[in-house]
Parts: C-alpha cells; sequence; structure tokens
C-alpha cells in the first residue's frame, strides 16, 4: 500500500523515494512527494523523518524529526 498524506486543502499526495547521483559522483536518495502514485512510490515514511507542509503552498514535505534541546 503506498504512503498518501491528505494536506489541510483537502488534496492527497504519495510519498515517492529516489537515487540520485550528486555532481560530485555522490550517491543520494531523496523523497518527495507527488499527486499521482509512481513506480517509485514507498509504503512508509522512513525512520527519524515526519511530514510538514508548506503553509503557502499546502505542499507536504519530508523533513527530519527535530531533537528536543
Amino acid at each position: 500500500m503506498v504512503y498518501s498524506h491528505i494536506n489541510s486543502r483537502g488534496q492527497t499526495y504519495y510519498l515517492h523515494s529516489k537515487d540520485v547521483i550528486l555532481k560530485n559522483g555522490r550517491e543520494q536518495r531523496i523523497y518527495y512527494f507527488a499527486k499521482d502514485a509512481r513506480p517509485e512510490a514507498i509504503d512508509a515514511i522512513p525512520d527519524g523523518m515526519e511530514i510538514s507542509e508548506n503553509k503557502q503552498t499546502g505542499l507536504p514535505v519530508l523533513r527530519r524529526i527535530r531533537q528536543p534541546a
């Protein structure tokens, strides 16, 4: 089952991950949300991450969980 998130505007977004190669040759995994479920869709939020929402656009983003100081 693909992980989905409904934002404050009632729109559904699906979580995806993709391995990309940076300009310096290093490989990094990126996470992104899309309105449709694509083959890169994943079924869970990675450990240590949480969903935040851009207040202006309603676009959900994945960010690291902030540790209390």
